[in-house]
């Protein structure tokens, strides 16, 4: 193939029947490397994270919830919910749905960058299938597992869909809102949404709410690394192009995340006068989470890390502690702390400090976003910097009502199904009366005597709407 200066191009990088004129092979293999990263950051890193991070008693409940909720995702989200997310608009806050698996849709041209539409439905997915399990972090120690394999289904049909189109899609607040990978679409979602179901379901067994240690820190750092060396592809994955924006977003995340975890943990050490490794996580989770609304747009990333590791660490050791609003929702892991109020943070600082020639450079010329209200008063621009702010309140308060209130009707319905939180009997036991099964759990190792069955008993109970009046009958002396 000769190219218009008069030279031939490498043969590799010749187009064939797999790689036609408009596929970039080397940012689809960028793109390819950022939706593993992704993907690992839920399977497996949240999955030992929420394995460890709990109490030993809800290892195997807690990662099973993870990886369930991972495979659900991904079977909704090609059948329907993508559509839902990015397709054809149905009304101003949501997409037709319709499948995303057939070959002729998955290999055209994607809607974003020079790569397949097959990058874009498992990149999207990605990030669709992290809300949820980040969500379940608020839950973990106590919602009964028929429930949550309802839960996921629908929240993301009619919770996650809703502000992935209406930010990202083609809906009312797409030309407004700066949300470059999911500051409010994905954790301000997730923490809002994690906090109002955690509610509803009811807190963990009360011994446990006063004494939940982590029962592998090794390990949760493990899963921690994941999430933070996977935030590369999550924050340089998004403007699917190998180009200065996804570079500029990397470096950002890291600095702003490294400054974010000294901080938390300086701020340990002044108040408690000693460290703790469960706030380094912390810390480090608040920083990608606040950095993620505008990772390419500023140059601000250590005053960002700064505000992340001190603002939520505010929130959850002290207000937290102080509040009787606070106490009284038992969210097991902070996630409102740690994604609530780190991505309001984020949107937030977001449209202070986005940088107008950054966002010419992610959304060329046209755009109509920005500029920052930083900028907006070095630029003349008072107005336009004071309407961005306005437009990211909007766009905050729109996810925060939405997902309190659908996720509250999710919720009820479940609750009028299945039991929305494990019996109290269970709940001393955890994993064994959940799934049969223990973490660590080698015959010797604690055993009394020589299990008889390999599941000797599996609760909670089979819900009443699979059972007729006979076989409760039958079945309560067993249970």
């Amino acid at each position: 193939m000769s190219c218009s200066y008069g030279y031939n191009l490498p043969e590799a990088l010749n187009t064939d029947i797999g790689s036609p004129e408009w596929n970039n092979k080397a940012e689809n293999a960028w793109q390819l490397t950022a939706i593993t990263m992704v993907g690992l950051q839920t399977v497996p890193g949240l999955v030992i994270l929420y394995g460890s991070m709990v109490k030993k008693k809800w290892a195997v409940n807690s990662a099973f919830m993870a990886l369930y909720a991972f495979a659900a995702v991904l079977i909704c989200w090609v059948i329907w919910a993508h559509q839902m997310s990015f397709g054809d608009k149905l009304c101003s806050i949501l997409g037709s749905p319709n499948v995303a698996v057939t070959s002729n849709f998955l290999l055209a041209k994607s809607r974003n960058g020079f790569v397949p539409m097959a990058d874009y439905v498992i990149y999207q997915f990605t990030f669709a299938a992290i809300t949820v399990v980040l969500l379940a972090g608020s839950l973990l120690g106590r919602m009964n597992f028929y429930a949550w394999m309802f839960f996921v289904p629908l929240w993301l049909t009619f919770s996650y869909t809703i502000g992935a189109f209406t930010i990202w899609g083609y809906g009312f607040l797409e030309p407004y809102i700066i949300d470059y990978a999911g500051g409010y679409v994905i954790h301000l979602s997730s923490g809002v949404a994690g906090f109002t179901d955690a509610y509803w379901v009811g807190p963990r067994h009360s011994h446990d709410r006063q004494y939940f240690p982590p029962n592998n820190i090794i390990h949760m750092l493990g899963g921690a690394g994941f999430l933070w060396l996977g935030w590369t592809g999550f924050n340089g994955g998004s403007p699917f192009a190998a180009n200065e924006v996804a570079s500029l977003a990397i470096v950002n995340t890291h600095l702003c995340t490294a400054t974010s975890l000294l901080v938390w943990v300086s701020l340990d050490m002044i108040v408690y006068k000693k460290s703790s490794v469960i706030g380094a996580v912390q810390g480090m989770i608040t920083s990608l989470v606040c950095i993620t609304p505008g990772a390419a747009y500023f140059s601000a990333s250590v005053f960002m890390g700064a505000v992340s590791g001190s603002v939520p660490w505010y929130t959850m050791m002290v207000l937290q502690r102080k509040s009787a609003f606070f106490q009284s929702v038992d969210d097991t892991l902070g996630v409102f702390h740690t994604h609530a109020v780190a991505g309001l943070l984020g949107g937030f600082l977001s449209g202070l400090f986005a940088k107008p020639t950054l966002l010419t450079l992610m959304y060329g010329p046209d755009n109509y976003y920005g500029p920052g209200f930083f900028y907006s008063l070095t630029d003349g621009k008072f107005i336009d910097g004071l309407r961005q702010m306005g437009y990211q309140l909007v766009g905050a308060a729109f996810i925060t009502v939405w997902n309190a209130v659908m996720t509250s009707i999710i919720c009820i319905f479940i609750s009028r199904i299945v039991n929305l939180r494990m019996n109290e009997d269970d709940l001393e036991i955890g994993d064994d009366a959940a799934h049969g099964e223990e973490a660590y759990a080698l015959w010797g190792d604690g055993e009394k005597s020589m299990p008889t069955s390999l599941r000797l008993h599996i609760s909670p109970r089979i819900p009443y709407f699979c059972r007729g009046q006979y076989c409760k009958s039958k079945f309560a002396s067993k249970f």
